[in-house]
């Protein structure tokens, strides 16, 4: 039996606007198992982005129920899910989110500041992971002296620092060149090969046939969700 990582049943947003309540999400119902890559796609305003915060441990759902590994994350104060996000989440953004002033080795160690590693072992660990995706002679470096290729390399090694059981990516190519993407793509097929569950939210057809599953939302609803079609 495959182990599941992620568990949504019926999982419902609302926001209060005014005398009113808009619903985002409207029943979403989706398992993802150890090891999957999935692509979660549709256009702006479909309820990706809001699906992402809650998979993310961002924002709360107001209906319905999230296991995360096992553990139902649906309604737990800010310091719990902050603890459980550092625990299971690895997060790759469009826009990088990279300390300006810091190398990329110590970007990367960034995460384990909030564990009880020593330095030692968090200097080690970084090298690894920015040797890892390609950066081995760049590990000195400060964003503004890298291209927009290597900042999202850094923040994908960074995003592995505490092996994460998923890794969400959120458009992570948005910034990037087509030749750039394809190369930032295939990192994070390896990095699935390896066993890391991967979940890609995208408008971007081209980056959801990367996956191997693709779930299609729109108007707050599950389309579609099955094996992706590779054209």
């Amino acid at each position: 039996m495959m182990e599941e990582v992620i568990q949504l049943k019926n999982v419902t947003r609302s926001f209060v606007q005014g005398d009113s309540s808009i619903q985002i999400l409207k029943g979403i119902t989706f398992t993802v198992t150890k090891g999957e890559f999935i692509s979660i796609i549709g256009s702006s305003g479909s309820g990706k982005s809001t699906l992402l915060q809650i998979l993310g441990l961002l924002d709360t759902l107001t209906t319905g129920s999230y296991f995360l590994g096992g553990h139902d994350v649906s309604h737990l104060d800010d310091d719990t899910l902050s603890h459980m996000r550092n625990q299971f989440i690895g997060f790759v953004f469009q826009n990088f989110y990279l300390i300006p002033y810091a190398t990329a080795l110590e970007n990367v160690m960034l995460p384990g500041m909030y564990t009880t590693q020593h330095t030692k072992d968090m200097k080690e660990r970084a090298q690894a992971l920015l040797e890892r995706v390609g950066l081995a002679d760049r590990m000195q470096f400060k964003p503004s002296m890298l291209s927009g290729g290597q900042q999202q390399r850094i923040a994908l090694a960074r995003a592995l620092f505490n092996e994460p059981a998923v890794l969400l990516a959120d458009e992570p190519t948005g910034q990037l060149d087509s030749k750039t993407s394809v190369e930032i793509l295939d990192l994070f097929s390896e990095i699935n090969q390896d066993g890391t569950t991967v979940i890609v939210v995208t408008h971007a057809p081209e980056t959801a046939r990367t996956a191997k599953r693709t779930i299609v939302v729109k108007d707050g609803v599950i389309l579609s969700d099955g094996p992706t079609q590779k054209e």
